[in-house]
């Protein structure tokens, strides 16, 4: 089932899993078939992001995110991500791939994905930072604006010291890019 069955599926089941809820996870579950495996007939490393993006949608399109962002003229857009590997997952496994929204500063959203296999355990986490481009302003929007534009009270909690890590190295990393001709 290539990427676009697989977000036809997302869509048609979103609003059977509510609205999503910042703090909230959000569950997609798949099945690892055979146009996902690489020569070690496991989940290949560009497969883990595509996943991770359905989750995001996932989220973004049962908070209301979507709707508003066209309404308005902005675009969700991916700023980096971070993956790390710990258990595969092979040709036919079961798993479930749990997003959520773990906070956010000023224009940087953190988002976490983690693939769980079907004994529980986690396969890979995937650390993300996006933000909400206004494209008529030409700029990202503050979070919390966009926030309360979705119509919640939600406060953000502090950044851990590894999603501050995080996005202290998105930033410098992103710097070399713009740099470098």
């Amino acid at each position: 089932m290539y990427v676009w069955a697989r977000m036809t599926r997302m869509l048609a089941t979103a609003r059977s899993r509510g609205p999503y809820m910042m703090g909230g996870e959000g569950r997609l579950a798949f099945r690892c078939l055979p146009t996902d495996i690489d020569f070690n007939a496991h989940l290949n490393n560009a497969r883990y992001m595509m996943l991770a993006d359905l989750g995001r949608v996932d989220l973004f399109v049962r908070a209301g995110l979507i709707t508003l962002a066209r309404n308005n003229g902005w675009a969700p857009m991916m700023g980096g991500l971070q993956a790390v590997y710990a258990r595969e997952i092979r040709l036919w496994r079961r798993f479930e791939v749990v997003s959520s929204i773990e906070t956010w500063e000023g224009t940087q959203v953190i988002g976490k994905h983690r693939f769980v296999l079907d004994n529980g355990e986690t396969a890979a986490l995937v650390l993300t930072t996006a933000g909400v481009y206004d494209r008529k302003a030409r700029r990202f929007l503050d979070i919390d604006a966009v926030v309360a534009a979705l119509g919640l009270a939600v406060n953000p909690r502090p950044p851990t010291e590894a999603e501050r890590i995080f996005m202290t190295s998105h930033q410098g990393l992103r710097g070399l890019a713009k740099s470098s001709g």
